[in-house]
């Protein structure tokens, strides 16, 4: 069984991701044979014209998904931690994708039933990250995002205090 902290899911570098959303069509691709952005299991979001961000399941802990089901067609795997969906239970309500903090389940546009990213499980490796061509996008651990995000912050404050810093 993995532990919480040692799940990895796919994670986007805002400051490397340029929008080019290869990442949605080598998903769609690899896991529908088809080049259509609505059928990927990663989406980009754009904040605004210079701010971009691929989303994908995080592998919660007591993920909100799962418990949100009604008809239990979401379950955790406690060996890996991905979400699975039991297409023959679901029927599509979406209560599951409102429970998604992270906006990481999307409805498939042709059979109206969820689908979330499985890390390209049979393909061995997640091909958005293999196929990024900016190398936004990263197979990394809760930890490892957290350390990264606690180097950015400092770094921030760092020039923030420099500018103030009185020169002499």
């Amino acid at each position: 069984m993995v532990k919480i902290h040692e799940r990895k899911f796919v994670s986007a570098d805002p400051e490397k991701c340029a929008g080019c959303q290869v990442c949605e069509y080598i998903c769609s691709l690899t896991k529908e044979e088809a080049f259509n952005p609505l059928k990927s299991r990663i989406r980009v979001v754009r904040m605004n014209q210079l701010i971009n961000l691929a989303v994908t399941c995080r592998l919660c802990e007591n993920p909100p998904c799962v418990a949100a089901c009604p008809r239990d067609a979401l379950t955790q795997s406690e060996e890996t931690g991905l979400i699975m969906v039991d297409e023959d239970k679901c029927n599509g309500c979406g209560w599951c994708i409102e429970a998604c903090d992270y906006g990481a389940i999307m409805l498939h546009p042709e059979n109206k039933v969820v689908f979330v990213c499985d890390l390209c499980q049979e393909q061995g490796e997640p091909q958005c990250v293999k196929w990024c061509p900016e190398e936004a996008l990263d197979l990394i651990t809760s930890d490892v995002l957290a350390q990264k995000a606690r180097i950015t912050a400092v770094k921030k404050l760092f020039q923030e205090a420099m500018k103030v810093a009185p020169t002499t």
